[in-house]
């Protein structure tokens, strides 16, 4: 429950509120509808700060460009959920048994010579060669949905476009046959959110996790036919070969489903609406096509689809930034305020208009610099086959739907109430007429 600061000498035009102990609470509509505030506010003041989130899991929070690219790569930092402690693993590790053992042995908790093995048997498939290869593909299937779109109105976005998208990308990228990528159940995702153990919710956690699990053994079976080929039939041959363990093949398989796909869609919401607010942006991204794929480095630093990248922990007490950290404490790296503390700011922009590809090339190896993908050893190994998706998923809407707009008729966007993420529940837009 919320609980305003009174008598801790707490800063009245702080747009955010504090629990009793101090702490920011990250989590009420305000933040969700503009985390950009409490960002801006918390970076001027600093750049580490204690944090809560909903769940009561306290951490500390990293909110500033050079903090973050410090802490990103710190010696002394790690992934792997044994290295929190016991206050960190009693409110935020909480996937029961024995699922959490089979479930979350993947990238994002590995570290060292476990995570440089796993993530090198997954990055042939998100290289960039490969992202290239499948620019066309991904544009037809872009154009299949869009085919399904009514000749001129408007709809939603985010279910009829962004929510289908990625995952037909995905599934080309892993070699997922086409009959189990139409039984996957996007509810399936919701089993990364933090469900405590007395949360009226848990039971229908606990079965969609079941679900999903069951879902994954089919997954697994099927890739193991000896006449299946892509990233999945390598996997499973890798794990038949000893190079993984049975529990982490099926926890890589677990995070390419569900975390290889909802953070595009994400992606995707929010830069459509950074292109729809901003008409000069627009016009350049329309115009000229050619250049597309250099400025979705821009949209991410902008609006970024993970707010917060995901936990850390330090192997020792720490001294960081003028704060002490003890050993095991939680801590988080805010990306998007990151991204908002590097030169840019809170402009979105996509440099001189009259600037040739090759100067925008340059102008990209400046820009790419930004955090939406992490950095460090844990940089998003499908950060090639994300901007492939991103640069034709919005440019193809773009050339189809004529006078593509923001609905002015229906409810404004509406935001997602996620922990780490951000993106938007729902995009209504108009548009004059879909060219066929």
């Amino acid at each position: 429950m919320s609980c305003p600061v009174t008598g801790l000498g707490a800063d009245r035009a702080e747009p955010f509120e504090r629990d009793a102990e101090g702490a920011v609470q990250l989590f009420g509509a305000a933040y969700v509808q503009d985390p950009y505030r409490v960002f801006q506010h918390l970076t001027r003041n600093g750049q580490v700060h204690r944090v809560r989130f909903p769940s009561g899991v306290n951490a500390w929070l990293v909110t500033g460009a050079d903090a973050a690219a410090e802490l990103l790569q710190h010696p002394d930092i790690r992934k792997n959920h044994d290295v929190g402690n016991p206050r960190w693993r009693a409110k935020a590790s909480i996937m029961p048994e024995p699922q959490h053992t089979r479930l979350q042995s993947h990238l994002l908790h590995q570290d060292g010579e476990v995570h440089a093995r796993m993530r090198k048997l997954i990055l042939p498939a998100f290289s960039a060669r490969a992202a290239t290869e499948l620019e066309g593909r991904i544009a037809d299937h872009a154009d299949q949905l869009i085919d399904g779109f009514p000749d001129s109105g408007g709809l939603d976005l985010v279910p009829e476009y962004m929510a289908l998208l990625p995952f037909r990308v995905l599934s080309l990228a892993i070699g997922l046959p086409p009959r189990l990528a139409d039984g996957f159940d996007p509810a399936w995702g919701k089993v990364v959110q933090p469900v405590g153990p007395d949360d009226p919710w848990r039971p229908e956690y606990e079965r969609l996790l079941r679900e999903l699990e069951a879902y994954i053994a089919e997954v697994v079976a099927d890739a193991a036919r000896p006449e299946r080929s892509g990233l999945l039939a390598r996997l499973v041959r890798a794990q038949a070969a000893g190079s993984l363990s049975a529990d982490q093949l099926s926890s890589l398989v677990f995070q390419l489903l569900v975390a290889g796909q909802e953070p595009v869609t994400h992606q995707l919401s929010t830069s459509m609406l950074a292109l729809l607010q901003h008409p000069e942006a627009r016009a350049d991204f329309v115009s000229r096509p050619e250049a597309r794929s250099l400025w979705i480095d821009e949209l991410i630093r902008y609006d970024g689809a993970f707010a917060l990248a995901t936990w850390r922990f330090f192997t020792v007490d720490t001294d960081f930034r003028g704060t002490r950290i003890p050993a095991g404490d939680s801590v988080i790296v805010a990306l998007n305020a990151a991204n908002r503390d590097l030169p840019g700011g809170d402009r979105l922009d996509f440099g001189g208009r009259s600037e040739s590809v090759a100067q925008l090339k340059s102008s990209r190896q400046r820009r790419s610099s930004h955090f939406g993908f992490s950095a460090g050893p844990h940089y998003c190994p499908g950060a090639a086959l994300a901007r492939s998706q991103l640069a034709w998923g919005l440019g193809r809407l773009f050339d189809r739907l004529e006078g593509l707009a923001l609905d002015s008729s229906a409810e404004p966007p509406s935001w997602i109430a996620a922990v780490l993420t951000r993106g938007l529940k729902s995009l209504p837009v108009s548009y004059r007429e879909l060219r066929r």
